[in-house]
């Protein structure tokens, strides 16, 4: 079953665009780049990845605590348990709070973003440079 993208309007609902991908995060290195260089903050989501969860993040998660996070190497990971199935706008508003876009691999009710002859295309779009993508935001 999809996430479905909040009803109410882009106006009204005021946070990241989403695009929906099937390709890696590595595959999309071209788009990062570029919105790096724009000083844009882009977010990626996975839903219903099957990687593993931290073991001890994950005991602890378990055992009740509200948030378990490790931090090495420049980088942090959390866990927290859930109660229910995800709700994409409470994700949205926890995790990726000031990103322009956040590419979501898995299902999702936003439109494709893919790469194609001649750049990166949006839905029906027109084929756009990485560049032209994200000053389109």
């Amino acid at each position: 079953m999809a996430i479905e993208v909040d009803a109410r309007s882009k106006r009204e609902r005021r946070g990241p665009k989403l695009w929906r991908v099937d390709a890696p995060p590595g595959s999309h290195a071209e788009i990062f780049r570029a919105a790096r260089a724009a000083g844009v903050r882009l977010g990626w989501l996975e839903l219903e990845t099957t990687v593993a969860m931290p073991a001890d993040l994950e005991e602890a998660a378990s055992a009740g605590v509200l948030r378990a996070v490790a931090v090495a190497g420049g980088r942090s990971v959390a866990v927290k348990p859930m109660a229910g199935e995800p709700v994409l706008r409470d994700l949205l508003r926890e995790h990726f709070r000031g990103c322009k876009a956040v590419l979501v691999r898995g299902a999702v009710e936003a439109e494709e973003l893919r790469r194609v002859e001649g750049g990166w295309k949006v839905g029906e779009g027109e084929a756009v440079s990485a560049e032209e993508l994200i000053a389109d935001l």
